[in-house]
C-alpha cells in the first residue's frame, strides 16, 4: 500500500500519539520509518556516486516516504540522457506542482537544449517555474524574435557577460545572435575582455572564436605570459591585433599595474583607440586601487568614465573616497549603469560625497534628501543613511502576532515540510532547495509578508535557524527582528562572552554570518560548526586558551566551538586594538592580510565605512559590512537602546609603529 508522501510521517507520529497503549504499533511504526529514512540516505549517496542501477532497485521500497519525491528525482535523473520521453512526462505528472517536478524540468531542458530540440524545447520552458537558470534563459532567448526587442538583446548580453566559462546554452544563443548581427564584434570583444579579467582565459578564448580563429589563436600564449606575448608585438594595425594587446594588458595588469601602466604609456597606448585605451587604463586603475595603491587615481584619470564598465568605476569611487577626493565620487557615481546606481552604497556616498562639497546648511540638507528612500534597520548602508539623517538603530515594532490559521497554512505547505524533513534526516542541501523554492514560488508570486513570516516561525520551532532567517529577512513591508536576528544558545554564548570580555552582539552578529547558528556547518574549505573554525586554527587556539583536552573530532561540540572560535576572535580584536571591522576582516580572510590592508605607516585614518568598503576581496568586503550591521542590530536587541553602527566601525589606519606585532599566524 502506498501512503501520501506528506502525511506518511504524520501518520507514524498519530499511531504513537494516539495509541500510546500500543507498544507494537509504536515499534513497527518506528522501525519502518527508521528503515525507509536509511533506504532514503542510501540514494542520496547513490545518485551523488552516479549508481543508476542502485537507485532504480531502491525506489519502490520508498513508496509513499515523505521524501519520495526526491527519491524519484534522483533515479530519472541518473538516467535521464536515456529516459523516453513518456517517462519524464510521467514523472512531471505525478509530481505536479512539487519542486522536484520543476528541478527536473529544469534538467530535461538542459538536455533539450544541448539536442537543439527546438519544439519540445518551446512547450517545456513554457512550464517551467523557477527560470533561473542561466543557460536555459540563454537557450530561451536565442529563440525569441529579437530584432524587434533591444531589451531581449541587453538581457542576452547580461546573461552572457556574467557568466564565469562559457556553457552551451549561451555559446549557442551567442553564435546565433552574432550570426543573426544582434551582437556585433564589440560586444564579443567585451566579453572577451571580461572574461580575461575574471581570469578565464579559456572563456576569453571561446569568445574571439566567435570572430575568427586568428582572433582565437593568441590567448593560449597571452594567457601564459601576457608580457612576453606584448614584447613580440611591435604595431598593432587590425582591430584584432588591437584586441590582443588589450587582453594582453588586462592578464598582465592581474600580476603588477604599475609595470602595465608603464607598458601602455610607453609604447601601446597610441596604437589602440581612445575606447580600447580607457579599458586598459580603467583595469590597471582598478588593479591598483585593489593594491591600495595611490597610483590608483592616476590611472584612472587617464580613462573616460564612458568607456568602462560599473566593476571599474566602482573602484575607481573607492580609490576616491580612500584618498578624499570627493569632488570625484558624484561624477564617477553618474556614469554607473540605472541599475548600479540606485544601489544603497552608491546612493549613500554619493549623498555623502555632496555633503561634504556643500557651502551651506540648505546645501546640506539637499544632498542627503536622498538616503531618505534607503535609511532603515535591514542592512549596512540603510543603517548608515539612517545615523546621517541623525537617527539611531533601534529595533522596530514587532508585527501583530501570527493567527492560527497562518501558522496552519505553513505547517501544512507541502514543500516546506518535505524541506524540514529532508533537513533534519541530513539532507541539507537538498531540503534548503527545497525550502527556498517553497517561499519563492508559493503561488508562482512568491509569498506575501506574512506568509514568509509564517514559514520563517515553522523554521523557528524547528530550530531550523538558517531557514527562520531567509525567510523572515525576505519580507518588504513589515520587519520582525526577533525572526531575523534569533539567539539561539543565548545562556551558553553570553556566559562566555562575559568571561573573556568581548560584546556578545559582536559574537552573534559573526555567527549569523558564518554559519546561520547551523551546528554542523562544514565549509568548502574545512572550516567548521557554529563559528566555523578551520582545523589548524582550532588547534592552535586551543593552545592559547589552555584548552588541554581539545581533539579534532570536538570542533563541532557546541561549547567547544564556542570556547574556540570567542576565544580567537578575542585575541584577534585585541591585536587589532579593539577595531571591530578589522577583527571581522581578520576572521574572515586573516590577519595577515587584514593587517596589509591597513595601508602604508603615512596613510590617513579612514572612517570604517572607507576602509571596509576598499577591502580588496569581495567575499570579505561584504562580510565585514555583513557582521558590523548584524552586530549593531543584536546590539539593539540585547540592549534595548538605540545603537550606533558608525561608532561601531570606529576610524581604522595604519598600526601605531611603537607597539610591536602580535602574531596570530599559525606556525
Amino acid at each position: 500500500m502506498q501512503f501520501h508522501p506528506i502525511l506518511t510521517s504524520i501518520a507514524l507520529a498519530s499511531c504513537l500519539l494516539l495509541l500510546p497503549q500500543a507498544p507494537s504499533c509504536a515499534q513497527s511504526s518506528a522501525a519502518a520509518k527508521g528503515s525507509a529514512d536509511e533506504l532514503i540516505l542510501e540514494m542520496s549517496q547513490a545518485f551523488k556516486k552516479g549508481n543508476s542501477k542502485r537507485l532504480s532497485s531502491l525506489l519502490p521500497q520508498v513508496a509513499g516516504h515523505p521524501l519520495e519525491p526526491w527519491a524519484a528525482y534522483w533515479e530519472l535523473r541518473a538516467r535521464l540522457d536515456t529516459a523516453a520521453p513518456s517517462e519524464v512526462q510521467q514523472f512531471f505528472s505525478r509530481y505536479a506542482g512539487t519542486y522536484q517536478e520543476d528541478r527536473l524540468r529544469n534538467d530535461w531542458l538542459l538536455l533539450l537544449g544541448q539536442r537543439r530540440y527546438w519544439t519540445d524545447f518551446a512547450a517545456e520552458q513554457a512550464l517551467f517555474r523557477m527560470s533561473d537558470d542561466r543557460e536555459v534563459r540563454c537557450y530561451t532567448l536565442a529563440l525569441e524574435p529579437l530584432q524587434s526587442s533591444p531589451e531581449l538583446v541587453n538581457e542576452f548580453k547580461r546573461q552572457w557577460y556574467g557568466q564565469k566559462e562559457m556553457d552551451d546554452g549561451c555559446a549557442y544563443g551567442a553564435a546565433q545572435l552574432y550570426a543573426a548581427k544582434l551582437l556585433s564584434e564589440s560586444d564579443v570583444w567585451h566579453k572577451a575582455r571580461l572574461a580575461m579579467e575574471a581570469n578565464r582565459p579559456k572563456a576569453a578564448k571561446a569568445a574571439a572564436a566567435m570572430i575568427s580563429s586568428t582572433a582565437a589563436a593568441p590567448i593560449d600564449e597571452i594567457g601564459n605570459n601576457a608580457a612576453r606575448y606584448l614584447s613580440k608585438r611591435v604595431v598593432a594595425i587590425r582591430r584584432v591585433a588591437r584586441e590582443a594587446v588589450v587582453l594582453a594588458l588586462i592578464r598582465m595588469a592581474a600580476g603588477d599595474p604599475d609595470v602595465t601602466a608603464s607598458v601602455l604609456e610607453n609604447h601601446w597606448s597610441v596604437h589602440l583607440t581612445s575606447e580600447q585605451r580607457s579599458w586598459a587604463w580603467g583595469v590597471i586603475g582598478k588593479q591598483a586601487a585593489q593594491r591600495l595603491s595611490s597610483h590608483a587615481s592616476e590611472y584612472f584619470a587617464k580613462a573616460s568614465d564612458a568607456d568602462l564598465d560599473d566593476e571599474h568605476l566602482g573602484w575607481k569611487a573607492r580609490s576616491a573616497l580612500r584618498l578624499g577626493q570627493w569632488s570625484a565620487i558624484a561624477p564617477t557615481i553618474a556614469a554607473m549603469s540605472p541599475e548600479t546606481r540606485h544601489e544603497p552604497i552608491w546612493i549613500y556616498w554619493k549623498a555623502r560625497a555632496q555633503q561634504q562639497l556643500a557651502k551651506s546648511d540648505a546645501d546640506r540638507r539637499t544632498a542627503l534628501a536622498p538616503l531618505a528612500e534607503i535609511a532603515g534597520v535591514r542592512g549596512f548602508y540603510e543603517q548608515l543613511a539612517l545615523e546621517e539623517l541623525n537617527q539611531r538603530i533601534s529595533v522596530p515594532a514587532r508585527p501583530a502576532p501570527l493567527t492560527a490559521q497562518e501558522k496552519d497554512s505553513a505547517r501544512h505547505n507541502a514543500g516546506l515540510n518535505r524541506a524540514l524533513y529532508a533537513i533534519q534526516l541530513g539532507l541539507r542541501s537538498d531540503g534548503v532547495r527545497e525550502w527556498n523554492y517553497s517561499t519563492n514560488m508559493h503561488q508562482r508570486g512568491g509569498m506575501s509578508d506574512r506568509e514568509l513570516l509564517a514559514a520563517a516561525d515553522l523554521a523557528c520551532q524547528h530550530e531550523i535557524w538558517d531557514r527562520c532567517i531567509n525567510s523572515s529577512e525576505r519580507t518588504r513591508s513589515v520587519i520582525d527582528f526577533e525572526q531575523r536576528f534569533p539567539m539561539p544558545h543565548k545562556d551558553a554564548l553570553l556566559q562566555r562572552a562575559g568571561q573573556i570580555g568581548i560584546d556578545p552582539a559582536f559574537v552573534y552578529g559573526l555567527i549569523r554570518q558564518e554559519s546561520r547558528f547551523v551546528m554542523d556547518a562544514q565549509s568548502g574549505v574545512g572550516a567548521a560548526g557554529l563559528m566555523q573554525v578551520m582545523p589548524a586554527t582550532a588547534r592552535w587556539t586551543a593552545r592559547k586558551i589552555g584548552l588541554s583536552d581539545f581533539k579534532a573530532h570536538k570542533i563541532n561540540d557546541r561549547d567547544t566551538n564556542i570556547a574556540i572560535g570567542t576565544g580567537y576572535l578575542k585575541l584577534v580584536l585585541d591585536t587589532f586594538d579593539g577595531s571591530l571591522p578589522m577583527a571581522a576582516a581578520a576572521y574572515n580572510a586573516g590577519p595577515s592580510r587584514a593587517r596589509s590592508w591597513r595601508g602604508p605607516s603615512d596613510a590617513p585614518l579612514l572612517e570604517g565605512a572607507i576602509w571596509a568598503e576598499n577591502i580588496p576581496f569581495a567575499e570579505t568586503r561584504d562580510y565585514v559590512k555583513k557582521v558590523l550591521a548584524n552586530s549593531t542590530s543584536y546590539a539593539a536587541l540585547i540592549s534595548a537602546q538605540p545603537q550606533s553602527l558608525k561608532s561601531r566601525l570606529g576610524m581604522v589606519g595604519p598600526k601605531d609603529a611603537r607597539v610591536p606585532d602580535v602574531n596570530l599566524d599559525l606556525p
